[in-house]
């Protein structure tokens, strides 16, 4: 069974060049382009316009109805809005962070990548894995890094996760279970059923990025895709279930456009010989976890009882912070790329086979 500690050591094996690590560090902030600002986490740009550790040159918008919603915004209206050449163009550029709407996410991903840059790219990586594939590869004969904006990976609940399964706290995984919803307006609808994935492919795809980490690639998958919300003006795929085997573990994921308060209900299970961890909400998380007999990592550590406890985090828990620390420490140099192209390819493949896409 492939794991979240054998992405690890693949990682750590990786040549400088094949780690995106290349060159020496950086001195100063790392300089950030954005281009887009259609995608629904595109104001992500906050996260990065108050850390020390970017600076932020500008951003490319080339929808002009995009453009103009962005110039009167109080975010995005406080950048300079330059041309997509001369954004490329920009003196000392390190990373750009491509946040377009869905359709245009790998066309700008590989024109970064072409052009000789690191690059954050938001979720889901497009419909294509064929074009995803030769993006990776391109990205890493160039030794760039193309970090997914898949927002639970740093999230501290998600990382004790991790800890506690290097550790074999929770002894070998049988069951992960997920869910992940929400109640979708009419227009937001519309937009998502651009593509046939329909909410596995919107909001589950966060689900298997997780999924994946604890488990690997499964070896089948089965979607399960509804349509339960009936209207005449879209087809989307709203209520998704797709189950994924493994050798010795099943594993579910489930997302809806449907649910109210969906977002106190979002959720990941790990179930172990050993132990359970359950994650509920994924935003303000707060972990469950129950062991077969009482553990620490180290002395002067925390002890985590036999039986059931309960663990929170101080302070809140705020999407992207980690996400943006852990790709400028990459960027100069200070750390290897724990997500390396594999595992984020295996993360697409199955993202598209449980949309059944």
């Amino acid at each position: 069974m492939t794991t979240r500690r054998r992405f690890l050591t693949a990682a750590a094996t990786l040549p400088a060049a094949a780690s995106g690590i290349a060159g020496a560090a950086a001195a100063g902030p790392v300089r950030y382009l954005q281009i887009g600002t259609g995608h629904a986490h595109a104001d992500k740009l906050s996260v990065y316009a108050e850390s020390p550790d970017w600076e932020v040159v500008g951003i490319v918008e080339e929808d002009p109805v995009l453009l103009e919603a962005a110039r009167n915004s109080p975010l995005y209206g406080t950048f300079p809005f330059l041309s997509l050449e001369e954004g490329l163009r920009t003196p000392d550029l390190k990373v750009v962070g491509v946040e377009t709407r869905v359709r245009d996410l790998l066309r700008y991903g590989r024109l970064a990548v072409d052009a000789g840059y690191h690059v954050h790219l938001d979720k889901p990586a497009g419909a294509s894995i064929t074009e995803y594939r030769e993006l990776m590869k391109v990205a890493d004969e160039k030794g760039l890094v193309v970090q997914m904006g898949f927002m639970y990976r740093f999230n501290p609940a998600v990382q004790l996760l991790h800890r506690l399964l290097q550790a074999g706290w929770l002894g070998e995984v049988f069951e992960t279970h997920a869910v992940m919803s929400k109640v979708i307006p009419p227009a937001d609808r519309r937009t998502i059923d651009e593509f046939a994935g329909g909410t596995m492919f919107e909001l589950g795809c966060h689900l298997i990025d997780l999924t994946v980490s604890v488990l690997g690639k499964p070896d089948r998958v089965v979607p399960f895709p509804r349509r339960s919300l009936e209207t005449p003006d879209d087809t989307l795929m709203d209520n998704m279930l797709a189950v994924f085997e493994y050798p010795k573990a099943t594993a579910t994921v489930r997302t809806t456009g449907l649910e109210v308060e969906g977002f106190s209900r979002r959720h990941f299970t790990v179930c172990g010989t050993e132990g359970t961890f359950h994650l509920q909400p994924l935003d303000r998380p707060v972990v469950t976890l129950s062991l077969s007999r009482a553990r620490r990592f180290a002395e002067g550590e925390r002890v985590f009882p036999k039986g059931t406890s309960e663990v929170t985090f101080e302070p809140p828990y705020r999407r992207y912070v980690g996400d943006a620390a852990d790709l400028a420490a990459i960027v100069r140099g200070e750390k290897k790329n724990p997500y390396p192209a594999a595992h984020d390819l295996a993360v697409q493949e199955t993202v598209l086979a449980a949309a059944g896409m």
